[in-house]
């Protein structure tokens, strides 16, 4: 076997192990959420020592991250997808905006971990700050195409930053109202409302004198 061979093979097996960990972390912190994990808990349920674990990972934190830098990265893919199909600012504003609800509103779980929802959440958690600012720079990304639409359509530069806050924190509201039940109260839906949301937002930047060239 050559050098490049068996470099290929211990990435792969190393890159097995740390899957196999990382699927056994999302289960303890589902259960205990993060601060009641540990270490030695994900240890355990991954077949491993805390020794052998800290080969691959140093703290709780670290496996954390990199599980919400995965999906993270998974969000910005359906958001580029999306945006590569629409043609004009408005389809690609619509676009964006309505694949991150999308992709939140099809997997609840990455809602759960992006917003530190296992047991314990609706609290300030942070995975401490080299972390937290690499993953906030994901999200931001991730939402990047929204920003860009926005500006296309004639909105200044922090005017549209805005949008893409308002989009956000809209979008979450919806998503958490909906993953709890309370929107059966009212009789409608989070994507209905979502989808409104984003035409009334479109509609009005429409409206707007366009910034000068």
């Amino acid at each position: 076997m050559g050098m490049a061979q068996r470099s290929d093979r211990q990435r792969a097996v190393k890159d097995l192990k740390r899957a196999l960990i990382l699927d056994a972390a999302r289960k303890v912190f589902e259960r205990e959420g993060l601060e009641g994990a540990s270490l030695r808990a994900i240890a355990a349920a991954a077949g491993y020592t805390p020794a052998a674990l800290y080969f691959h990972f140093d703290s709780k934190e670290a496996i954390y991250a990199e599980m919400l830098r995965g999906s993270l990265a998974n969000l910005a893919a359906a958001v580029d997808a999306a945006t590569a199909r629409a043609k004009t600012p408005s389809e690609r504003l619509r676009a964006a905006a309505m694949a991150f609800f999308r992709y939140y509103a099809d997997n609840p779980r990455d809602l759960d971990l992006g917003f530190y929802l296992f047991r314990g959440g609706m609290k300030p958690q942070g995975l401490g700050k080299t972390h937290d600012a690499a993953l906030n720079t994901a999200l931001l990304a991730a939402l990047a195409p929204i920003a860009t639409a926005a500006e296309a359509l004639g909105a200044r530069h922090d005017a549209a930053n805005v949008l893409r806050a308002e989009i956000f924190a809209h979008a979450a509201g919806l998503l958490l109202l909906a993953h709890t039940g309370r929107l059966s109260l009212f009789d409608t839906s989070a994507l209905q409302l979502m989808q409104r949301f984003v035409a009334d937002k479109i509609a009005a930047l429409r409206a707007k004198p366009k910034k000068p060239s």
